[in-house]
């Protein structure tokens, strides 16, 4: 069942297929609804899509901005640039593919020992994905020869074309970049331990983020002791990088802004080109109906994301579907506008200290960044 998109304003109750008739209106149109989508996304469109998302298309290394206080952070990018540098043998068309940074045995020979890849480890907020997108740029390959994507897209990804047919896809890669790299249950453990371990095989060089260490990944969510085996396979494909730091997004910027009327919300959505306009209890029943990888494709040609009623998630099923949401509107640099709760109070105190904890502090932490990008929009 789809969610009503008819809207009750002050100046009358106008539906989505009803132009708006307000006076002064800047849109002649009233706003779209995240809930009467339903995206299908064609495989070929998840190979092609396979880059950097907007936010982080032309960021690179010379625009990261290390702490000084914090070492780690300039480290890290001296070892990507070197990673980088070390992928620019020849192409796998045209030659023997090397090792690990351009080292050791070619591809066709046997795969040397050891990692063969790099695993960005750290809070939310202190750039990996700025990192991992800088080594996407970085590294001296057509685009067609690298792939960029978030965990979910990949495994999502597997779903659609299959196994065999992603190795075959992706095998003749030199870069693939996962990022927000999670294992959420025993059967992604698997799948991607396997699907790693056979890319690795064929000469791809791995590069990952994540808010949780290799060697724990699972931990808190499942029992991950039955799959020790898989998670320390997949923990040795990489070389880990540990980046301390305080949330960027938040550093030396003024407080959150403050929830706003359910009629500032909607009289900005109207005036809006290209917002949607949705009760947020009702966009998350519709989230449950959507894959979490067509949340990207939800949210196509979506200038601003309003929300009205915001209010704690009541399940973490609920709340796991939101962090992806949240991930692809910062992504995609999609202001969001929203009446109800602040969204430092998303999520409860359980799962705010549960398994899942930094995934829930990071779409809190970038939420807010979409809310003060927001505050522009709202006419005084």
């Amino acid at each position: 069942m789809r969610c009503s998109v008819t809207r009750r304003l002050p100046w009358g109750t106008v539906s989505s297929s009803t132009a708006a008739s307000r006076p002064g209106s800047a849109a002649d149109a009233a706003p779209l609804s995240l809930c009467a989508r339903e995206p299908h996304v064609p495989a070929h469109r998840l190979v092609a899509e396979m880059v950097p998302p907007p936010r982080f298309d032309s960021v690179r290394f010379a625009t990261y901005l290390p702490d000084p206080g914090r070492p780690s952070q300039t480290e890290a990018v001296r070892v990507l640039e070197d990673f980088a540098a070390g992928l620019g043998g020849p192409a796998a068309t045209g030659g023997a593919k090397r090792g690990f940074l351009g080292l050791g045995r070619s591809r066709a020979a046997k795969t040397p020992a050891g990692p063969r890849g790099v695993y960005l480890d750290g809070g939310y907020g202190v750039g990996k994905t700025h990192l991992l997108a800088s080594l996407w740029h970085a590294t001296p390959a057509e685009p067609a020869l690298k792939a960029f994507g978030t965990f979910v897209e990949l495994t999502n990804l597997v779903g659609a074309l299959g196994f065999q047919e992603t190795v075959r896809t992706l095998g003749g890669h030199r870069l693939l970049c996962i990022d927000e790299f999670e294992l959420d249950d025993p059967g992604d453990t698997v799948l991607v331990s396997t699907l790693l371990g056979r890319l690795v095989d064929a000469g791809v060089a791995l590069a990952a983020t994540s808010n949780t260490l290799p060697g724990k990944l699972g931990e808190g969510r499942f029992a991950s002791a039955d799959f020790l085996r898989e998670i320390q396979g997949l923990s040795a494909r990489f070389r880990t990088l540990r980046i301390d730091g305080e949330d960027y997004r938040h550093r030396g910027l003024p407080e959150a802004p403050a929830p706003y009327s359910d009629e500032q919300v909607t009289r900005t959505a109207y005036a809006t080109e290209g917002a949607s306009l949705d009760d947020f209890p009702q966009l998350l029943d519709h989230l449950a109906k959507v894959h979490p990888s067509r949340y990207g494709a939800l949210t196509d040609g979506v200038r601003a994301v309003c929300l009205t009623g915001v209010r704690a998630v009541p399940d973490q099923s609920t709340a796991l579907r939101l962090v992806v949401l949240a991930d692809r509107l910062y992504d995609r640099e999609v202001p969001v506008l929203a009446s109800g709760a602040p969204f430092d109070e998303l999520f409860s105190e359980e799962m705010l200290n549960g398994g899942y904890r930094k995934k829930y502090f990071r779409a809190i932490s970038r939420l807010t960044a979409l809310a003060r990008d927001a505050q522009p929009l709202v006419s005084v």
